[in-house]
Order: structure tokens, then sequence, then C-alpha cells
């Protein structure tokens, strides 16, 4: 038999390719198979070798307490100090490691009954936590975001998805909690040799944190994996709004801790840095709630973090003293709790800025600057803060000149906003009783001067009657401080008897002291946000009613016997039932029965509820309920009680602030629909606040768009328009709602009955552009109709037609309306003195954002639309007509390129002359150089314009020949009037 298997001859051949794979495997197997399990880490090239040949969990523990542990190590490796090996060994941590055992790691950390799992996930955090490590993340998903890019989609990985959630988890974990920056620079700069190498770290953690990177990548990366697939908590970082707030929480915290020089700089750097995130006001305002403004916190420490740099200093100061303003706005002056809030406000001033010469020489500007004195806020702010500048007779004595030549000054009577007139008059006659207090003497040599006559001459002289007004309160305030009663100014005219004019001379006798900070402080701030987690739908048990008695189960025999029930046929005396169709029922839609929702929340009957649903973004039923329920349920509590008034302003901030996150039907109109009920309940408080927020909030350009309408579209409805006004462009919806919804609101319904009715519209999204078209219509017709008399037919035909026209058309047209003084004066007050007030201090900023070409144009339609509501019968008309008129001339050369601006500006200057249109002699005696002005505007517009497209072309062609012959007619019956300014005029 061996010789059967005797070969009869050998030959060697070359080995095949297809073998290769076989080979390579066995090879594998006994290569892996021959690495014997590590139980001790010793050296860093150890560790790394281990971490490279796929270690199992054991084996990575092991290595991951030698990178933790310092104490035991005696070669001083460290894997947070910068060099070849430690990033070696963070490559492949973060590369390989990770990828493998995140997840394990993550499920063993979150389960809090085993203590070893959770200290393997902080090893491994903590290994991770340094400048080295978070670079290599956040390059590791660039890399990743990268490949997804440029990717077909065929030879995408399937895996990518999954390797996003990982490092994107991972990257939210480094950076969690109030503590993680500064562990981050500890870890960076806690053993490195020299002061240059901690330096260098410092800053480049500084500009990884500071600087945009974590957010741009972080974004890139949830864009590309797909929002939805990514988990809520991982997703904070890429959100700039969360971030800074993210931000504020650390610096919180580590003020509360600072040791050294070096923690206070860098600290105070990342604040200063951060503010550049483009969320200024979040990030400040969230350290000013929780640095300063907290219970048991020292003052000290904010003014070290945050006045540190003297740059940024003034903005901080100047985002303070709204962030207080804000608090002092609803107090009611009248209530004696009230002086006690204001001299805390002023302590916390004063706590600030106290050895700070620049801060204290900021607020003596602040209070007499064109941009500042607290515009659009009420007295309380300016109060506090001219309590704080009296401790120095020099300041006060500053604030007081300065107020009174910017008082007297023609060119600041003529052109400035009227509520910035009306704050200044404030601060000078609140500066006025504290001189007069201090030294009556000095404020006698100022009075006796020159400025003051000149001032109050001036103001005499003014052609509008608001400026009038406050010169003749500050001349009988002033008089009185320092004259007799036989010597006082007595003007005796019915407008320095009124109430208004009362208050306002009250405030020389106003005398606040800079108190304890303890009233305005609050008892905790909210922490870090924390977004729950969507999970899918599960089967939701109901809770079993509480029982005020249990009820004694009865015995046996107690129980009666039942009455036995016969069952009768009634199949013949059913056939007129009909049967429920199949799906009748929206409860049971869903076809398993586990995904039915069975306990869905009841709509809110209490302003409060409404605060809750709106805040809870991840609950989309809450979220309709809320903004569904919103309209009809502010408008029923509008008078009842204060319970809409306490909670306007954190209403309104929702309100704003509120995303579509879930896709809701009718989001838009719907929100809009509760921020316009918002403003007709309170429009006194709540029309200067969306005005506001405008200009000053950190918001895109759809909420900013939002809120102008809900403010044009609140004027309308407060003014009392009618829908059938606009039923020819399209349905007017805002005005005054249906007449059955109507009668809901007059009668109060239950509170249970929180449902909007179905009769509630929604506003289409083009509401102001229907009514600025309705406008415009209103104001070219007359001329369109006169035009075409003037070019039909013989003379005897254009009379017939013309008196036909004028039969047919005398009752069919709209009477003006006499809309009621106080209404009017509420428009102009609420409504139009803060939106143009704010737009001056805008225009002077870096970057203003209301010179969007789009944002602009609604802004001028809104303006047009609020001096319309407010109508011909307003008694401050000149003084609106003299605004809107100089910031129109202001702004002609920012609408110069865009069409939409142009017509924008167009519709706001034609309802100025419509308004003005029975009073037209006045406009020539009083505004004669702007009649002039405009009319030459006009017509290089008309000559500039093709208006060949048919479209807004030829609407702003249209516009500007109707303004141009408005003017035209104007100049032509009042020429006299107007020689001296056609003289002067080039």
């Amino acid at each position: 038999m061996d010789e059967l298997l005797t070969p009869v001859s050998t030959t060697y051949l070359k080995p095949r390719k297809d073998a290769q794979p076989l080979l390579s495997e066995v090879s594998s197997t006994k290569r892996v198979a021959e690495v014997p399990k590590i139980t001790q880490v010793d050296s860093p090239d150890g560790a790394l070798e281990l971490l490279r040949n796929q270690p199992d969990y054991d084996s990575l523990v092991q290595v991951l307490r030698y990178l933790t542990k310092d104490a035991a190590k005696t070669d001083g490796f460290n894997v947070h100090v910068p060099g070849p090996k430690s990033a070696a060994v963070i490559h492949v941590l973060v590369t390989e490691i990770a990828s493998n055992y995140w997840t394990l790691l993550k499920e063993g950390g979150e389960n809090d009954s085993v203590e070893d799992d959770a200290d393997d996930l902080r090893l491994f955090v903590a290994c991770l936590q340094s400048v080295t490590g978070l670079n290599a993340v956040l390059s590791h998903l660039k890399a990743l975001t990268q490949e997804h890019k440029l990717g077909s989609k065929e030879s995408k990985r399937p895996d990518l998805v999954l390797h996003f959630n990982i490092f994107l988890d991972l990257l939210a974990t480094l950076l969690e909690g109030e503590n993680a920056i500064q562990a981050l620079w500890i870890a960076s700069t806690e053993k490195l040799d020299t002061q240059t190498l901690k330096k260098v770290q410092s800053q480049a953690l500084l500009s990884l944190i500071t600087g945009g990177r974590i957010q741009s990548i972080a974004a890139e990366a949830i864009e590309a994996a797909g929002s939805e697939n990514v988990r809520p908590k991982s997703t904070w970082q890429a959100d700039g709004a969360k971030y800074s707030q993210w931000v504020g929480h650390n610096v919180i915290a580590w003020a509360k801790l600072i040791r050294g020089e070096g923690e206070l700089h860098f600290c105070s750097d990342i604040f200063q840095r951060g503010m550049s995130l483009g969320y200024l006001e979040t990030l400040v305002k969230t350290v000013i709630d929780g640095l300063l403004l907290q219970k048991g916190n020292d003052p000290k420490d904010f003014a070290k973090v945050c006045f540190a740099q003297p740059h940024s200093a003034k903005k901080t100061i100047n985002i303070l003293l709204q962030h207080l303003a804000q608090q002092l706005n609803g107090l009611d002056l009248d209530d004696p709790s009230s002086r006690g809030l204001i001299s805390a406000a002023a302590g916390v001033i004063d706590a600030v800025i106290k050895g700070n010469d620049a801060l204290y020489n900021h607020l003596v500007t602040w209070c007499a600057s064109s941009s500042g004195a607290g515009l659009g806020d009420a007295v309380g702010i300016r109060r506090a803060i001219l309590a704080v500048v009296a401790q120095n007779k020099d300041g006060i004595t500053t604030v007081f000149e300065k107020s009174l030549a910017q008082f007297g000054d023609q060119l600041y009577i003529k052109h400035a906003a009227i509520l910035q007139q009306n704050v200044h008059t404030e601060v000078l006659l609140l500066s006025a009783g504290y001189i007069s207090r201090m030294s009556p003497i000095k404020l006698r040599i100022i009075v006796r001067s020159g400025s003051y006559l000149t001032a109050i001459s001036n103001r005499i002289a003014a052609t509008q009657a608001r400026a009038r007004f406050l010169g003749l309160v500050v001349g009988e305030s002033l008089s009185t401080l320092m004259d007799d009663k036989s010597q006082k100014l007595d003007f005796h005219m019915e407008e320095t008897e009124s109430e208004e004019a009362q208050e306002l001379k009250s405030l020389t006798t106003i005398s606040d002291e800079v108190g304890s900070i303890e009233p305005i402080l609050k008892a905790e701030v909210a922490g870090l946000p924390v977004k729950k987690e969507n999970r899918p739908p599960q089967k939701r048990t109901q809770k079993p009613k509480a029982k005020s008695k249990a009820k004694p189960e009865p015995n046996i025999s107690t129980i009666k016997p039942i009455a036995i029930i016969e069952e009768i046929d009634s199949s013949d005396d059913d056939e007129d039932l009909v049967p429920y169709a199949k799906g009748s029922d929206p409860e049971d839609s869903d076809d398993d029965a586990t995904l039915v929702q069975r306990n869905k929340p009841k709509a809110p009957v209490y302003i409060r509820d409404l605060i809750v649903y709106l805040r809870d973004t991840e609950s989309y039923d809450k979220q309709k309920l809320a903004l569904q329920s919103a309209p009809l349920l502010i408008r029923r509590k509008a008078n009842f009680g204060m319970e809409v008034s306490s909670h306007a302003n954190e209403l309104a901030g929702l309100l704003v602030g509120l995303q579509d996150k879930f896709d809701i039907e009718d989001f838009a109109n719907l929100k809009l629909q509760g921020m316009m009920a918002l403003i007709v309940a309170q429009p006194k408080s709540m029309a200067p606040w969306f005005s506001r927020t405008f200009f000053e909030g950190d918001y895109s350009l759809s909420q900013r768009t939002q809120v102008l309408v809900a403010i044009g579209l609140s004027a309308r409805e407060l003014a009392g328009f009618d829908v059938s006004e606009y039923q020819a462009t399209a349905s007017f919806p805002s005005k005054r709602l249906p007449e059955k919804i109507e009668q809901l609101y007059l009668d109060s319904p239950k509170q249970g009955d929180a449902n909007p009715p179905s009769q509630l519209k929604a506003l289409p999204p083009t509401a102001l552009d229907t009514i600025a078209q309705s406008l415009t219509s209103s104001f070219l017709q007359p001329m369109a109709a006169k035009a075409a008399d003037a070019t039909t037919g013989p003379d005897i035909l254009k009379l017939q037609t013309f008196t036909a026209r004028y039969k047919s058309k005398t009752k069919a047209k709209p009477r003006v309306r006499a809309i009621p003084n106080t209404t009017a004066a509420l428009i102009a007050e609420s409504f139009f003195y803060p939106l143009t007030a704010h737009f001056q201090v805008a225009l002077r900023s870096s970057r203003p954002v209301i010179l969007n070409p789009a944002l602009l144009a609604l802004y001028l339609q809104t303006l047009g639309i609020v001096i319309h509501s407010a109508g011909p019968s307003t008694l401050s008309l000149p003084q609106l007509t003299t605004e809107l008129w100089n910031l129109l001339l202001a702004v002609r050369i920012h609408t110069q390129e865009d069409l939409g601006a142009l017509k924008g500006w167009l519709v706001a200057m034609a309802s100025l002359l419509e308004v003005n249109d029975g009073d037209m002699r006045r406009l020539c005696e009083t505004q004669g150089r702007e009649v002039m002005e405009t009319r030459e505007w006009a017509a290089a517009v008309f000559n500039k314009i093709r208006g060949e497209d048919g479209g807004e072309e030829n609407e702003v062609k249209m516009l500007s020949a109707g303004v141009l012959i408005k003017l035209g007619e104007a100049i032509e019956k009042y020429q006299a009037l107007l020689m001296g300014n056609m003289i002067g005029f080039s």
C-alpha cells in the first residue's frame, strides 16, 4: 500500500493569486492568536501597540487607566501634552477605538447601577478632553463629511450615518456640562513646562471654542447625516443660541472658582471672544442672570470677567442696562414698592462699575447720547442710572448741561424722533432735581445763562406741537425749582395742566438712592438646556383615578339577584341605523393599536398653561394645540384680571422665537394670529415691545418680517377697518373677526372651550402687500379719473361723463371715518413713534439689518399702513407727518438699487399724502422744503423707471407719477406760500 502513495515526480509551481486570501486569513488568525492578553500597561509604546492590535474590552480599560493616571507613571508620559506619541495615541483612540467601542462604553455609562462601566466611559472621555483630542474628533468629523460630499450615491458607505452619530455623540459628550471649558483648559495646560507653551495651547483652545469651528463642522455633519437620523441630544452644539448659552454657563461656573490670574485671563477671553459668535445678547444675558442677578453671587466676579477688556465693556454694560430696564418696565411707579426695585437696580449698576471711571463716564454719556437714555423703556431705568451718576456732583452737572444744550438745539428739535426727545426730557428734569437739592446756586447759574433762554425760545418757536409742549413743561419745571410763587413761570395753558404734564413736572422731586441689590436678585438660574430624546410612540397606560373613599366589597349574601333580560330579535328595526364607516374615529386610524395615543393633552385654559405648552418644543401635540388656542385664549383673557399683562413679555418672546420644528399646518399664520392677539390685548406695552424686538432681537429675517406684519395688522384692527374695504383684491382677515367669533369674544365662553372655531381664517403671507395695494389704489384712483376726463371727447361729453360719474359714485364713495382721538393717539404713541425712533438708532450701527432691501420695503410699507390707520383726525398728525417725511428723505438713498424697497418708499409717501389730503395748505406752509425736495425725487424716479414690464416696475412708475402729480397740484395751488422755499431750493 505504501508504494501506491509514492509520488512519481515532484513539480514546484508559483502560488496562484486566488490562493492568497486563504493564506492571509490563516496567517492573520495565527497572528491574533499569538498576541498575549496584557494585564498591565507600563509604557506609551506598549499602550499604542495594544490599541493598534484590536484589543479586547479588558485590555482597552487597562490602557485607558494607564493614560489617565499620572501618579503611577515613571516615564512621565501624559496624553494631554502635545507630542508625537500622544498624538498617535489620540489618533488611534478616535479613528479605531471610538468606532468600535463607543456604543458599548456609552451604554455602560448610562447604566448608573454599574459603576465600573460608568468609570470606563469617563476614562475614555478624559483621554480625549484636551485641545489635541477635540481637534482629532473635529478632524475626523470633517473627513467623514468630505467623504459624504465627494462620494456618489452608489459608492457611499452604508455605515456613514452610524459613524456620524457616534462622533457627534462623542463631541457632545466632550463638551457636556458647565465645567467642560475649565476641564479642557486645565488638561491642556496643567502639565506644560513653560509659559510660552501654555499660552500657545490656551490660544488654540480659545480659537476652537469661540472661532465657530465646532458649530460649522457639527452643522455640516448633521446636514450630511440628516437631522432626522441624528439623536437630538447630539445636535445642540450646531445651534448658535444653545451653544452661546453653553459658553455662558461655563463662564458662570468657572468665574466662581477662579484662583489665579491665568484662569481669570482665559475665562475673560472666552467671554469676550464668545460675544462674536453671533448671539451677543444671548450670551451676555445668560451671564448676567447667572453671575450677577442670582442670590449668593458676588458682583465683583461679574466685573472681573466681563469688564476686563475696555473695548467690549461698553457693549456689556449697555446690555446690562437694557436687561434691567426690561425688569423695571412693568412697575407701577405709584406703588411704594417700586422705589425699592429701582434702588436695587441702581445698586447693581453701582456695584459693577465701582472704581471704573471709564464706565462711569460712559453712563454720563449714555444719558444724553442720541442712541441712549433707554429709548422705548419706562422711566425706571433712567431713575436708577441717575441715582448712580448723582453720587458725583460733577457727573450729574455734566448730564444736566449736556441735556439742556441738546434740548434747545434747533436741528435736534426738528429731526430727532419724538420718542427720543421724550426720554431726554425726562433725563433733563431728573438731573435738574438732583442739582437743585445738591447745589441750588449751581442750578441758578446754569438756568440764568443764555443756553436755557435759547432752549426755551427754540422750543416755543418750533412747528411741532409736541416739541412746544415739552418746552413749556421744562420751562415751568425749572422755574419752579428756582423761583418763588410770585416769580414762577406759568404759561397758563391747558397743555401744561394735563395729567402727562404733571407727571413730567413731578420728576424734579424724585430722589432715588443706591440701595441693596437683594430685591432684584433671583433665587436660582436655569441650567443648561437639555433636550428630550424623541422616542417612538409606545403604548401608554392610563393612571387610575384617585378614589376619595374605598368602597367595601359587598358580601355574597347581600347581593341581590339580577333580573334576567330576554333577548328579542330586532333585526327588522335596525334598517334605519347607518353603521360607522371604517376609519371614522381619528383616534383609531392607526392599524397598530399600540401607537394610538389615548391621553392627548387638553387645550390650555390659562395663560400659564399656554406658556408651558409653547416651551415644550419636543411635543407635537402641545405645540399645535398651543398655536391653535393662543389667539382666542389671549383675546378672551385680555381684560380678565392681570393674567395676560403679567405674562405678556414672556409670551411674546416665546411666540416670536417659535420655530416650525414639526411642519405644523398653517404654522406661520397661527403664530401671526397669536402675536396679533397679544398686541391688540395689550397695545400700550406690547406694540413698543415688538418694535424694539424687531430692531434689537437676535432673530432671522423671516421672524422679523412676521413681527412687522403683526404690528401693521394690529394697528389696522385697532383702527376698526372693515373687511369689505379689501374684498375687491383679497379678503382681509385681520380686521374684525367674523361675527360668530367676535360674539364668542364678547360673551367670554367657558374656559374649557379653548379650541378656535373653524371660521378663524389664517392670514395670508402677503397681507401687508394686499393692504398696500388697496392704499395705492385709493390714492391713484381720483387722479386716474381726472386724467380720463381730460382726454375724452368734446367738452360737452366730458361734462356729461363727469356728471354721470359723480351721480353714480357719490353715494358709494366711502366717507372719511372719524376715529376716536384715543385710538388715534394710541396708534401714534405705541405703534408709530417706537418704529421711527428705533430706526434712527439702528442706522448708527455698523451693519444695520434694517437696510436689507426686502426688510426695508416691508418696514416702509408698515409705516405707511400705521399712519393711514391713525387717520386724518389724529391730533398729532403734524408730528407724525414730520417724522415720517424726514425718515423717508433720509432713507431714499438706500432704495435706489431695489424696486421692492423703492415701491415701499412710494407706498409710505402715498399714504402720507393721502392722510394729509385735506390740509395740503399746512404742508406747503410748514414742510415747504420737503415738498419741493420730494417732488424732485419723484420726478427723477419717474424718468429713471421704464415701466414697460407690466409688473412691479410699472407699479413703481405709476406710484411715482401719482406722487409727482399730487405734489405738483399742491405747489401750483399754494405757490405763494412756497415762494420763499422755492427761491432757496436748488
